[in-house]
């Protein structure tokens, strides 16, 4: 029998993120900068739907390929020489973003669908007389995206709004499907149980796509601000925008991410954890931060007069995306709720009112206020008690 390419597990060991692993993740670098571009270029309902949709379709693949590689050992030659080829895709698939919805569609669909039905049929031979329920998870994963890449193709081939409609089906099929535990006719369902991942592993590789989202940040900011004149106004803008990325940070590294990586870690049943918290409530997380760098950067080209609507929304909509992502992140995988996210989201609220009233670096400092608070909250809720150090 050929050789497994399965990870070997230890009892009560972290199964580490692995360097090819980090390197296949620089593609999505490039597709998260592509995404706030393409938002940047057509703020307007339709470019945010159809940015909206682009971006759940990036999360997706990403996320499944993290899940594979929970399973794969990716320091066998094969399963490298697959991560190579989704990247190669994933380049393909990046750079035809901004015209994914003009000439480049097919580019788009043809590499996603390559992307996610090549990882599983690859899936399907590593796991053939090695895993069997695994196997049978993997025969009816492929089934569900094999029909969702019908709609992906039709799309591709479609123009305006039939281009729209048909790729928000194929997405609903594969964001539905988890939900249902991919039932197939003739195979059944799959359990929590065929889900067995390694829950320390999903937590750092979900971090670092966390970590990926606020670098793309950074670097934009870094970049514009660059390319301007270095007033007063440009430099506050700057430096608003880099304390609002470190608030970011805060609030999902420094208590939420380990205490939500112990819960996963010590879970009796990983898989359903990784379905809700790592697969679905990742999402308005990441999200938040591509709005949050589209707003550093309306800020930052424009930092005194008006604020319009257009801008007050991203700089209010980034932070509480982010601040609901968190909310229901830490929600799942804590006793209680994040009181402060529920205050912090509050304050957005009610800054709604007075945003046109304002120049836009007031408004963006305002909004960073608010995470700066909720950061600071948080920390000092958990901070310990003297009677606990004496203990």
């Amino acid at each position: 029998m050929r050789k497994s390419l399965l990870r070997t597990r230890q009892r009560h060991e972290h199964s580490r993120v692995t360097f090819v692993e980090l390197f296949f993740d620089l593609v999505f670098v490039f597709a998260i900068t592509q995404l706030s571009h393409a938002l940047l270029g057509h703020l307007t309902l339709l470019g945010l739907l159809q940015a909206t949709l682009l971006f759940m379709a990036v999360w997706w693949v990403w996320i499944y390929t993290s899940w594979v590689t929970n399973w794969l050992d990716p320091e066998r030659t094969p399963v490298r020489l697959l991560l190579f080829a989704l990247m190669l895709a994933g380049l393909v698939l990046s750079t035809s973003i901004p015209k994914a919805f003009d000439a480049k569609g097919l580019a788009f669909a043809g590499a996603y669908v390559f992307m996610q039905v090549g990882r599983c049929l690859f899936m399907l031979w590593a796991l053939k007389g090695h895993s069997p329920g695994n196997y049978r998870n993997f025969l009816r994963i492929t089934s569900w995206l094999t029909l969702s890449a019908v709609f992906w193709i039709a799309g591709a081939l479609a123009e305006g709004e039939w281009r729209l409609g048909l790729w928000l089906a194929a997405l609903a099929i594969e964001y539905v499907s988890p939900s249902l535990y991919f039932w197939t006719p003739g195979l059944g369902r799959s359990t929590t149980a065929d889900w067995d991942v390694e829950g320390g592993h999903m937590a750092e590789r979900c971090g670092l796509f966390i970590i990926i989202a606020l670098g793309e940040s950074i670097l934009v900011t870094g970049a514009k601000f660059g390319n301007l004149p270095w007033t007063a106004a440009t430099i506050a803008a700057f430096l608003v925008a880099f304390v609002g990325s470190v608030a970011m940070w805060w609030i999902y590294f420094n208590i939420g991410a380990e205490r939500a990586s112990r819960h996963i870690a010590g879970s009796g049943d990983p898989g359903r954890v990784a379905r809700l918290s790592y697969t679905y409530l990742h999402l308005p997380l990441v999200a938040g931060i591509i709005v949050a760098a589209v707003g550093d950067e309306l800020v930052l080209a424009h930092p005194t007069g008006h604020t319009d609507a257009k801008t007050a929304a991203v700089l209010i909509g980034g932070p509480a995306l982010y601040l609901l992502g968190n909310l229901m992140f830490k929600r799942a995988t804590a006793a209680s709720p994040a009181l402060s996210h529920m205050v912090g989201l509050g304050l957005l609220v009610l800054l709604i009112p007075v945003s046109t009233l304002v120049q836009p670096l007031t408004f963006s400092a305002a909004t960073t206020a608010v995470l700066v608070l909720v950061a600071a909250w948080e920390t000092l809720s958990f901070r310990p008690r003297p009677s606990d150090a004496a203990d």
